[in-house]
């Protein structure tokens, strides 16, 4: 892509999910997501009643009488995305497609982070780790990272989830608040989630288009796979062929959302071509 095509992609995202994430998000956002724990604030003089543990026995021992440590709730966070930008994204009947949803919902998401002085990263994935932004804070480095979504050109077409959470884990040493936006068309990688959320905080947005579901009677027709990109036939008249890939499917959605309350993880379902203001308002209130 231009450079000059770019800066008005990016401006034109920048616009719309700032304006989301300041009026519709900061607040709950806010609420969602708690601080890392307490943080040492100031001393003070011990008054009765004060927890003795606390004493800051250094600085009693320099003035002769007890001072107490005073600490406060550490709001800022690290929040990291876990992006998939597999070929299955590219995808869409509902006027976008995934991967465009992804890349606004990325933006919204880190716009309420820097509105809540929180560091922002990104983790891209494929069948394997694409790409790596460290966390940071500020304007220039959301914008950033909206420019590499747009521009970023996979490597691999696949997807493995299990490698992306594992490159978290090993990569972000302290707690962190990680969005994982995948469509989530894989499976066996509830080792690799079980550990990412044991140690980190874990949201899942899983992206969907409502022509996934069921394979419309269009006859036979020809047939890629987005991630392998071979080609098959595959006679659409047939009713048990279109029932046995609506089954597969839902099954699919199924097990993702058992695996995800397995875990305890929390999850939201959000559509191309719908407003997912509604899907990410409820899932931070039911944070909150």
């Amino acid at each position: 892509m231009e450079s000059s095509e770019l800066i008005k992609k990016v401006r034109k995202i920048e616009i719309r999910t700032r304006a989301l994430s300041r009026q519709i998000f900061a607040g709950q956002y806010h609420s969602a997501f708690k601080g890392r724990g307490m943080a040492f604030s100031e001393v003070r003089q011990y008054h009765y009643g004060d927890d003795i543990r606390f004493i800051d026995w250094n600085v009693t021992a320099r003035f002769n009488q007890p001072y107490i440590k005073i600490f406060e709730e550490e709001r800022e966070l690290t929040v990291i995305l876990l992006i998939d930008v597999s070929g299955s994204n590219l995808f869409g009947t509902q006027s976008q497609f995934k991967s465009d949803l992804i890349i606004e919902l990325a933006a919204v998401l880190s716009f309420s982070a820097i509105h809540n002085n929180d560091k922002v990263g990104v983790i891209f994935f494929s069948d394997k780790v694409e790409k790596f932004i460290p966390p940071k804070k500020g304007k220039t480095h959301i914008l950033r990272i909206i420019r590499e979504l747009i521009n970023h050109e996979p490597t691999q077409n696949q997807t493995n989830i299990g490698e992306a959470l594992k490159y978290l884990t090993n990569a972000i040493k302290k707690k962190c608040t990680a969005f994982i936006i995948s469509d989530f068309i894989q499976k066996d990688y509830e080792q690799a989630l079980k550990i990412a959320a044991n140690k980190h905080d874990m949201v899942a947005l899983q992206i969907a288009d409502q022509g996934e579901g069921k394979i419309p009677n269009l006859g036979l027709i020809k047939l890629q796979d987005p991630e392998s990109r071979k080609y098959f036939l595959a006679d659409t008249s047939d009713v048990s062929v279109r029932q046995a890939y609506e089954v597969w499917w839902n099954n699919l959605r199924k097990q993702n959302k058992e695996l995800f309350q397995r875990v305890g993880v929390d999850m939201a379902t959000l559509y191309t071509g719908q407003d997912y203001v509604k899907g990410l308002t409820e899932l931070f209130k039911r944070r909150g």
